[in-house]
């Protein structure tokens, strides 16, 4: 008898099995259908001896000490600060936008003071502000909303960005200063030997027994448990039954190439030409030396694995039908992007994982005391 099901081996279901064994002494068995542990973050040695990550770029950057400091226990780091160019006029400039791009593009030598004027002449005014349209043309204009975005969240997303929740582009900010760090927050690093082995000590612990290329569904009428903990998708748990949630999904096209560098910085992004979105190269992200390199070229598509909850008002209406089944079902906790249709980054994903662990442990200690 398992005293925990998980279904998922990537970063919600491991840090829940790695908390519930031991801290709280539990059995635990995961379940995963794919042939790895990891989730999308599982990297890989290729035919050429490079390290890369078969589901796109995972850079890890997180401003909580709590996950950053759970995560070294079965890591040590290498720190990186991730970079990102855009195709843009014929030229390779910072993205986010900042004071270097709108002076590379339009041969200008504005200050920062002088940029934030530049943005506030160029700006048109929404509000309220609804779509990710908005967001972008109240910030910088139509110009630079054309140049930097329209064009790759249509490819991104198969919509116009009128046509999306604000918060795709809200990730990506604007700056007036020189910073062409992609993200600022507090702690970002690489896991010095990689995703995977990472994984492999947190789930390295006699308590816990992982069986890949397995469905749930096909062995959760078999195998004894006491509790499920489910990160799969939240539709797919309940039969599809009010429809299914839409997700946006990718295509990889890896290539090694013989040359050591293949271009000048860990991703490249390209929002008006070619029909993939970016081309990144892992070995800026791995600082791994090799005489070759491999990259890969990402292409957005509609159907595949379920990378990218579709921001829109109706799939959010559609979502909540599904959350209040799960609210309603007993002895299930549903965690991870999959399951509660969110596009969250690594280290939110852990946190809500930390979280889950808390209201478990909380719950145990409760019948516990009851008990005696």
């Amino acid at each position: 008898m398992f005293d925990y099901l998980i279904v998922g081996a990537g970063y919600s279901g491991s840090v829940l099995a790695e908390r519930l064994a031991s801290q709280l002494d539990k059995k635990v068995l995961i379940v995963e259908r794919r042939n790895h542990i990891g989730g999308n973050a599982y990297d890989h040695y290729d035919a050429a001896g490079i390290l890369v990550h078969r589901y796109g770029p995972h850079i890890f950057h997180t401003n909580s000490a709590q996950i950053f400091d759970y995560l070294s226990r079965f890591t040590e780091w290498r720190p990186y600060q991730h970079r990102v160019l855009a195709s843009v006029d014929g030229q390779l400039v910072p993205i986010p936008i900042n004071l270097d791009t709108v002076n590379r593009l339009y041969g200008t030598n504005f200050t920062s003071f002088e940029l934030e004027k530049f943005f506030a002449s160029v700006a048109e005014r929404r509000e309220p502000i609804r779509t990710s349209e908005d967001v972008v043309v109240n910030a910088v204009g139509r110009e630079l909303y054309e140049k930097f975005f329209r064009g790759y969240t249509r490819k991104q997303w198969g919509l116009d960005p009128s046509e999306l929740d604000a918060s795709v582009t809200a990730r990506v900010p604007t700056r007036t200063n020189r910073d062409d760090r992609y993200f600022t927050d507090t702690y970002q690093a690489m896991p010095l030997h990689g995703y995977t082995r990472m994984f492999e000590r947190m789930l390295d612990h006699p308590n816990i027994k992982v069986m890949l290329n397995t469905d749930f569904r096909e062995v959760k009428d078999i195998v004894p448990y006491r509790e499920l903990i489910y990160t799969g998708p939240i539709d797919a748990f309940f039969d599809f039954r009010y429809g299914k949630l839409p997700y946006r999904s990718l295509t990889f096209e890896f290539e090694t190439v013989d040359t050591p560098v293949f271009q000048p910085t860990g991703t490249v992004n390209y929002p008006n030409d070619y029909a993939y979105t970016r081309i990144t190269e892992f070995k800026y992200l791995t600082g791994q030396e090799h005489t070759r390199t491999t990259i890969v070229r990402e292409y957005p598509r509609a159907e595949g694995d379920p990378y990218y909850p579709v921001p829109r008002k109706e799939n959010a209406e559609l979502y909540r039908k599904y959350e209040t089944l799960a609210a309603e079902t007993r002895r299930v906790y549903f965690v991870g992007r999959l399951a509660t249709y969110k596009y969250y980054n690594m280290d939110q994903c852990v946190g809500q994982a930390l979280a889950t662990f808390k209201k478990i442990e909380a719950a145990t200690n409760g019948d516990m005391a009851k008990d005696s």
